[in-house]
């Protein structure tokens, strides 16, 4: 519904409730009288024109509006308002199809629906299709930092042989299976991070809640300076499967696993396909790396009360249980769910350009890192909710008893839920860290502000992608400024949705992947 459509019912209701509170409103005009009662009984239509769309050249897309009103005799007609000129196979019914054209360099078109019930102003809405260019060569084998040397860790070991493990990226090749090629990156999941300890690492690390007992002495044995290998000991208290002094003791906060060797053969298709269906990434690996470690998306696999309602976000509930490179492992698998600058320096992204590829997706698509442009970080569209209960995303009691619909379309409004924490209360993670749940702690909390995308420029799409003329589709992790310094941006890496079609050989699949297993400190 337009905000002036809105408007208009707001001002006929106060003046209908005013009316009938007041002895003698209009009880002598009959006229008057009718004109009230056909306006009580014909709202103005409620019109959704769909979500935003990606396509390729050649493809085939419906627009699909959703229109609500009091009878059915109302008059829909589609228009074009921007881009490359198509052929809609009928405007003037809630579904419609088009050819895409042929473009060189993305392209955006807008369309607009407008429905006309013939009593009330004529309620419009829009919706946006991208046309996707797909790179030349979407996966060059030149990003991937390959071990050409047969290095190994010199702090993690193979249990077995007592051998150090391989670092970064053993190889990379390609491959043809049913018409489709591929790139093949082999890696068994360990990067080789060596960072120079600045006085702010010691003193994130210093002044832990509880570093009492998260270090042996109570603050790292690290000082400014030093040059620290991945897995070398920096005074944690090591807890947990396969954390000795094979496995990097010391490294890693207080948790359930160190990492070992993950032997992994990853197949990523050369050039990727935009997905025909709603691909929702789960738990374990969603894509790799450039350095051969995983690529794992927002969730931790917890909830608040561990009933599935209000889920955690990693990048929040699992803050004090990462390493000086913002990554942990579960089930012995190494993993990022968020921006590293461990591994912005290993692929040279200074913030004074588009930032280089920092990895892959499961799909094949791209991952970018954060920056748009010189000085300009690309932005999420995703948005934290408004609770209160005149807003959209609102509940009645101004706190989290409901949830949205559908988080990809926040007109649809919210249902019940089980009630989550106030937004000033304090939760206990599973490493027995207290942290305030406040608004944007919780899955739930976030929606895909549509109207954010279509702005188009640095903001990004509900899979935290774009597309540009030059690098085509890709993914963009996001990060955000506050009070000087970055912070994670939800949804991190990519969206809760895989933009492109997963294969059947992809290492991750549609709403389930491999199982993570608790996050760090439980038990």
């Amino acid at each position: 519904m337009t905000k002036s459509a809105h408007c208009r019912l707001m001002k006929w209701s106060s003046t209908l409730l005013f009316c009938a509170l007041v002895a003698g409103c209009g009880s002598d005009s009959s006229s008057n009288d009718d004109a009230a009662t056909e306006e009580t009984q014909n709202a103005a239509p409620v019109v959704e024109a769909g979500n935003a769309q990606i396509a390729a050249s050649g493809d085939t897309v419906t627009l699909t509006a959703t229109i609500t009103d009091d009878d059915t005799s109302y008059v829909i007609s589609w228009a074009q308002l921007s881009g490359t000129d198509v052929t809609l196979s009928d405007n003037t019914t809630a579904s419609t199809t088009f050819t895409t054209p042929t473009v060189t360099t993305a392209e955006t078109l807008q369309f607009q629906i407008s429905v006309d019930d013939g009593t009330n102003d004529a309620v419009t809405d829009t919706v946006s299709v991208t046309i996707a260019v797909d790179s030349d060569d979407a996966t060059p084998d030149s990003v991937w930092i390959i071990n050409t040397t047969d290095e190994v860790s010199t702090r993690i070991l193979d249990s077995s042989s007592g051998v150090g493990v391989l670092v970064n990226v053993q190889s990379v090749t390609e491959e043809t299976i049913d018409n489709v090629d591929y790139t093949v990156v082999t890696s068994q999941g360990i990067p080789k991070y060596d960072v120079t300890m600045t006085q702010d690492i010691i003193d994130s690390i210093n002044n832990r809640p509880k570093a009492s007992s998260d270090l042996v002495t109570g603050e790292t044995t690290a000082s400014v300076g030093d040059i620290v290998e991945f897995g070398e000991d920096v005074g944690y208290v090591s807890t947990g499967d396969n954390c000795d002094s094979n496995a990097g003791y010391g490294y890693w906060p207080p948790g359930p696993a160190c990492p070992t060797e993950d032997e992994r053969e990853v197949y990523f298709p050369k050039t990727p396909e935009v997905t025909t269906e709603e691909c929702d990434n789960g738990l374990g690996k969603v894509g790799l790396f450039v350095n051969g470690s995983s690529v794992y998306n927002w969730g931790d696999g917890m909830s608040y009360n561990t009933d599935g309602s209000w889920q955690n976000l990693a990048p929040v509930a699992e803050q004090y249980d990462v390493d000086i490179c913002g990554g942990h492992s579960a089930n012995g698998d190494y993993h990022h769910h968020f921006y590293t600058s461990c591994l912005a320096d290993l692929v040279g992204d200074t913030g004074d350009q588009h930032s280089p590829i920092y990895g892959y997706a499961a799909d094949g698509y791209p991952i970018y890192g954060p920056w748009q442009d010189n000085g300009v970080l690309a932005v999420s569209a995703w948005a934290v909710r408004d609770y209160t209960s005149t807003s959209e995303t609102g509940c009645s009691d101004d706190a989290r008893s409901c949830t949205l619909v559908d988080p990809y379309d926040a007109s649809l409004g919210t249902e019940s839920a089980t009630q989550g924490p106030d937004f000033d209360d304090v939760v206990e993670t599973l490493s027995k860290n207290e942290l305030t749940a406040e608004n944007g702690y919780y899955y739930e909390d976030y929606y895909w502000a549509s109207e954010l995308t279509a702005q188009g420029g640095a903001y990004l799409d509900q899979f935290n992608g774009h597309t540009d003329s030059t690098r085509g589709y890709h993914y963009h992790i996001t990060i955000t400024e506050v009070d000087g310094s970055y912070a994670p941006a939800f949804p991190y890496i990519i969206g809760s949705r895989f933009a492109g079609q997963l294969q059947d050989n992809a290492v991750a699949s549609c709403s389930t992947g491999s199982v993570m297993g608790p996050p760090p400190g439980a038990g």
